[in-house]
C-alpha cells in the first residue's frame, strides 16, 4: 500500500508540471502541451491499473496453485474433462453467494511448508472455525476429511490427488497431535479435532471406529451453519477428477450421496435411479448444502448416534435417511425426497463415484466407457493394508520415493496360465479353485527365491473366476458386471496384512518385502530402476548356454537351470547384486528348495498364513473354504468348505 502511495505522488507530480508548462508557454503552442498532457496521463493510469490488477490477481489465485513436489501421481488418464460434461454452477436454495475473502489473499499454497525456523504454533491456532473455512473455500464448497496420524499416508494421497487437479478449497482435520503437526510442517491446511484419540490404526467396528464416525456427525453438524457447502470424505478414497462441477449440475439437491450399490440402475453418467438402489447409502463420500432440511437431519443424526453409542454412524444415516423415501423431486432430475419429506436426496452413481467393488472386481466404468470421479476402498479384505495395495495396484496411492527403489532390488516373473484353466468349463468352485492353486504354486515359489535373493517380490496378477464377498452367493452378484474371469484383487486370495506383519525371525524366518502387480508400470519408478534389468530364461540343465554361471547369454540376458538348489542360485545371483530388477521367464520348477531344512521349515510356518479364504457356498454353514498354500502336497485335496466347527481352521 505504501509503494501505491508513493507511485500516485510520482504521477501527480508529473501532471502538476505539465499543467504549469502549458500556462507559461504561447499560445502556438497550447494544442502541442494539451496532447503530450493528455498522453502522460493515460500513460500513468494504465500502468497503474496494470500494476494493481497484476498484484491483485496474483494474491488472490495463488493459494489455488499446487507447486509440484518431489513425487508426484500421474493423473492424466483421469483428469480429461471432454467426457461426463457439467452443467454451469447455479446456487440452491439456502447456499450463500461465493465470497472473496480479503484473507484468502495470504494464505499459502498448499505443499509449501513454514519457513525455516518457524515454531509450531499454539493448539488454539488450529480450531475449527467459520473465518478458517471460509477462507479455503471455492465457489462456497469445502472439501473435509479427517483420521489419525495411521492414516497419515492415505491422508498425503487424498491432498495430493486433489491439488493434482487444482483443486485447493480442502482441509484435514487431525484427530491427534502428531498427525496435526506432521501436516503443519507439510504445507497442508490442517485443523484440531480435539479427539485426543490413539495415532494406532482403527480396526473396522471397533469402539475407536465407533468413536470416529460420530466425530465425522459431529464436524458437519458444526460445518453446516457456516453456510458452505461441504463435500465430506473418508480417507479411504481418492479423488481421480474434479467433482465440483458434477456436484454443481444438481442445485436443489439438500444431499447427494454415494452407495453400496453394485448393480448398475443407469448406463450413463446421471444420478442413480433412487427407486432401485437397495444397497445402504455409504456416507464415505457425500455432500451436503447448508439448506435448513440437510442442516436439520445433520442434528438429529448427532442426536441419534450421542444417545446410543452402539449405532453404527453409517447405519443411523441410512435409517433416519429413509424414514420417507419418495415421491421424485421432479420427472428430471433424479431427486427424491426423503427424511423429513422436505429433504432433497441423490444417490451419486456408483459406476464412477466408485466403490471397492465397482472399481476394482467390475470396472463398471470401463464396461460402460465413463470416467470415474473417485473410487472408495469398501468391498475389501485385509484390513488397512488390503485398502493401501488396492490403490496401489490401481497405480493411485502416493508413496515415497523410497518405495520404488528398495534396497536389494526386485525380483518378478511372468505367469505361466493356460488357457483352459482360464477360459474353459464353467465357472465353479473347481475351476475356480484349480486356477487359484496353479496360480498360487508359482507366487510361494516366487516367493521363495525373493527370500533367497533378499528382494522384494514384485506380485503377478490374479485371476479369479469366482467373487468374494460375506456371505452366500452363487459367484459373482446377480445383475452385476462382473465378468468371468476377472483380474481380481491380492486380497480376494491372500491375506496382505498377515504378509506385512512383523513375525519372529527364530519361527517365521526372515521378512518378505512385496510390490504390486503394477509396480513395474507405475510413472513413478525411477528410470535408474527401469533401465537396471536382468532377464532370467529357465532352460534344461545341459543345453546349449545353460549353466549355473553368471555370464550372460546376450546383454541384459542369462540362461539359468530349472530346478536350481539355494547354492546355485546364491552362486550365480550374487554377482547381480546391483541389478536392480531380476525379471525369471517362468517360476515353473525354477526352485527346488531350501538347503537348510530349518529355513525351510520357517519359510513353510509364513506362506501358510499369507493365504484366506474364499467365501461362500450357499446352503451350508460355515460357506467359507479355506486357501491352502501347500495343497500340492495333500493327496486328493478338494474344495470344500469345514464340515464341522473343530474343521473350520485355517490349514496349519
Amino acid at each position: 500500500m505504501v509503494g501505491g502511495g508513493g507511485g500516485g505522488g510520482g504521477a501527480s507530480s508529473t501532471w502538476r508540471n505539465a499543467y504549469q508548462e502549458i500556462a507559461n508557454s504561447k499560445p502556438l503552442f497550447v494544442a502541442i502541451y494539451a496532447t503530450v498532457f493528455l498522453g502522460i496521463v493515460f500513460s500513468s493510469l494504465y500502468v497503474l491499473s496494470a500494476v494493481y490488477s497484476a498484484n491483485s490477481s496474483s494474491s488472490s489465485t495463488s493459494w489455488l496453485s499446487s507447486p509440484p513436489i518431489p513425487t508426484s501421481i500421474d493423473n492424466t488418464r483421469h483428469v480429461d474433462q471432454s467426457s461426463n460434461f457439467s452443467k454451469p454452477t447455479t446456487l440452491a436454495a439456502g447456499s450463500s453467494p461465493p465470497t472473496s475473502n480479503p484473507q484468502t489473499m495470504q494464505i499459502k499454497p498448499i505443499w509449501e511448508p513454514p519457513p525455516h525456523g518457524t515454531k509450531f504454533p499454539p493448539l488454539k491456532t488450529f480450531r475449527l472455525t467459520k473465518q478458517l473455512v471460509q477462507q479455503r473455500v471455492k465457489d462456497n464448497v469445502i472439501i473435509v476429511t479427517f483420521g489419525n496420524y495411521a492414516f497419515m499416508d492415505f491422508i498425503l494421497s487424498w491432498v495430493k490427488h486433489l491439488t493434482d487437479l487444482g483443486l485447493s478449497n480442502l482441509l484435514v482435520g487431525a484427530m491427534d497431535t502428531k498427525l496435526l503437526e506432521a501436516l503443519y510442517w507439510k504445507g497442508i491446511p490442517v485443523f484440531d479435532m480435539g479427539s485426543h484419540m490413539s495415532t494406532a490404526d482403527v480396526g473396522w467396528g471397533s469402539p475407536t471406529f465407533h468413536k470416529m464416525g460420530r466425530e465425522k456427525v459431529i464436524l458437519i453438524d458444526a460445518i453446516l451453519p457456516y453456510g458452505v457447502e461441504l463435500l465430506m470424505c473418508d480417507t479411504d478414497m481418492v479423488w481421480l477428477k474434479d467433482p465440483l462441477p458434477y456436484l454443481a449440475r444438481y442445485p436443489e439437491a439438500d444431499v447427494l450421496t454415494s452407495s453400496d450399490q453394485v448393480v448398475p440402475t443407469v448406463v450413463d453418467d446421471s444420478l442413480d435411479l433412487w427407486q432401485q438402489v437397495g444397497a445402504a447409502y455409504n456416507i464415505g463420500i457425500f455432500h451436503w448444502r447448508p439448506t435448513e432440511s440437510a442442516k436439520k437431519l445433520a442434528r438429529e443424526w448427532k442426536d441419534m448416534l450421542l444417545a446410543d453409542d452402539k449405532i453404527w454412524d453409517q447405519n443411523g444415516f441410512n435409517d433416519i435417511v429413509r424414514k420417507q423415501l419418495g415421491p421424485s423431486v421432479d420427472g428430471d432430475s433424479g431427486l427424491a425426497y426423503a427424511f423429513d419429506g422436505n429433504l432433497k436426496l441423490g444417490v451419486l452413481p456408483a459406476s464412477i463415484f466408485c466403490s471397492g467393488h465397482t472399481y476394482f472386481v467390475q470396472a463398471m466404468y470401463q464396461q460402460l466407457r465413463l470416467e470415474p470421479y473417485a473410487v472408495h476402498t469398501t468391498f475389501q479384505y485385509a484390513g488397512t493394508e488390503g485398502k493401501r495395495h488396492r490403490l496401489r495396484e490401481a497405480m493411485v496411492f502416493y508413496d515415497p520415493p523410497e518405495y520404488y527403489d528398495a534396497p536389494g532390488g526386485f525380483v518378478s516373473f511372468k505367469p505361466s496360465i493356460p488357457k483352459s484353466m482360464l477360459l474353459d468349463g464353467d465357472h465353479n468352485l473347481e475351476t475356480h479353485f484349480s486356477l487359484i492353486n496353479y496360480q498360487i504354486k508359482q507366487i510361494r515359489t516366487a516367493l521363495a527365491i525373493a527370500s533367497l535373493l533378499k528382494r522384494a517380490l514384485v506380485m503377478p496378477p490374479l485371476w479369479c473366476r469366482l467373487d468374494r464377498l460375506w456371505f452366500a452367493h452363487p459367484g459373482v452378484l446377480i445383475g452385476s458386471m462382473t465378468r468371468q474371469p476377472f483380474l481380481c484383487p491380492l486380497d480376494h486370495v491372500f491375506e496382505v496384512n498377515n504378509m506385512l506383519k512383523e513375525q519372529p525371525e527364530e519361527e517365521f524366518g526372515p521378512a518378505i518385502n512385496f510390490r504390486e502387480y503394477s509396480f513395474l508400470d507405475n510413472p513413478l519408478l525411477p528410470r535408474h530402476v527401469k533401465e537396471s534389468w536382468l532377464d532370467v530364461q529357465l532352460c534344461q540343465e545341459g543345453a546349449e548356454d545353460c549353466g549355473a554361471s553368471n555370464k550372460t547369454s546376450r546383454p541384459g540376458i542369462l540362461r539359468f537351470p530349472k530346478r536350481s538348489n539355494e547354492d546355485m542360485f546364491k552362486t550365480t545371483f550374487s554377482s547381480f547384486k546391483d541389478v536392480k530388477v531380476i525379471q525369471f521367464s517362468s517360476m515353473q520348477d525354477a526352485f527346488v528348495g531350501f538347503t537348510d531344512k530349518r529355513r525351510e521349515e520357517k519359510f513353510r510356518n509364513r506362506m501358510k498364513r499369507y493365504v484366506g479364504i474364499w467365501c461362500c457356498v450357499e446352503n451350508h454353514d460355515p460357506g467359507h473354504i479355506y486357501y491352502d498354500m501347500y495343497w500340492d502336497e495333500k493327496s486328493n485335496w478338494k474344495p470344500m468348505p469345514p464340515q464341522s466347527a473343530e474343521d473350520d481352521h485355517p490349514p496349519w
